[in-house]
């Protein structure tokens, strides 16, 4: 089994965060830190699976990730080209001015806001990207003020979706990572074949009743559902490369069609050709 991996983060001598764009897509890295994280990632589509929560982006994605946070990398299994800019905190960022400083009280109520993981979007998400892009051309001095400007920003804003409902996932998770980063391994494994929750209670040591409990204390959804949306997450990135519908609905695991459908207009909001119409018509126009 392969637990959760905890992240050793090495900064240069005389700077409180590190940026950088890693390139990871055909890695599995399910972990955490307890440096503080701000992710921009430009691509096609990918999956962004931040503590408990599971879900997709497409074409961006913005997410600020608190101390010790499990997530995954949010290059996996990116096929086309993207880009990628990654600023990494130490957890002393700003020593005790965010919890002094009335200036910044906005900025310390994002950073608390963090554990539970958040999305950005809009407007917002744009601005943000264009500082993150201007950030290697400034001094470190500048960098820093930058960065200011750019969690004053996402501190002001409401265009945000917070990724957990609560700490207690989190929590659950570290004390258990060994088992929970198997539990996680096998289902991307195996989402296009059959997950058998027999096979992966048996791996975790539990029986298949206790699994199920386990893993829906964990998750807040069965372990049927949560492999469904991981296919879909996944059906959407096929899309997006102008695969066939019903291609993609038996390439992720599906066995119906019509299943596939009224699934995919479930959580996506609208079925699979509408979705596939929208994106493939405006790629074509970038």
């Amino acid at each position: 089994m392969n637990e959760i991996q905890l992240e050793r983060i090495d900064f240069e001598p005389g700077k409180s965060f590190k940026l950088f764009s890693p390139r990871l897509r055909n890695t599995f890295l399910w972990h955490y830190h307890p440096e503080f994280e701000l992710v921009y990632v430009e691509a096609d589509a990918g999956i962004r699976h931040v503590g408990t929560h599971i879900s997709g982006y497409t074409q961006s994605d913005l997410v600020f990730i608190g101390s010790n946070l499990p997530h995954l990398n949010f290059d996996y299994r990116l096929r086309s080209d993207y880009h990628q800019i990654v600023v990494q905190l130490r957890t002393d960022f700003m020593g005790q001015a965010l919890n002094h400083a009335p200036e910044l009280s906005l900025v310390n109520k994002l950073f608390k806001s963090a554990a539970y993981g958040i999305a950005f979007h809009g407007e917002t998400r744009a601005l943000a990207a264009q500082k993150l892009k201007e950030l290697n051309s400034l001094s470190s001095f500048d960098q820093l003020l930058q960065l200011m400007h750019i969690f004053q920003l996402l501190a002001g804003s409401k265009e945000y979706t917070l990724l957990n409902n609560d700490e207690s996932s989190k929590d659950f998770i570290l004390k258990d990572k060994i088992r929970m980063g198997a539990i996680y391994e096998y289902i991307d494994a195996n989402y296009a074949q059959k997950p058998d929750v027999n096979v992966v209670a048996d791996k975790v040591n539990l029986t298949t009743a206790a699994f199920c409990r386990y893993f829906k204390r964990q998750t807040n959804i069965t372990f049927t559902e949560f492999v469904n949306q991981y296919r879909i997450e996944r059906a959407k990135n096929l899309l997006m490369q102008d695969k066939n519908i019903t291609q993609t609905c038996y390439a992720v695991g599906f066995e119906s069609l019509s299943y596939f459908n009224k699934l995919f207009n479930k959580l996506v909001g609208e079925n699979p050709s509408d979705f596939k119409r929208k994106w493939v018509g405006n790629h074509d126009k970038l």
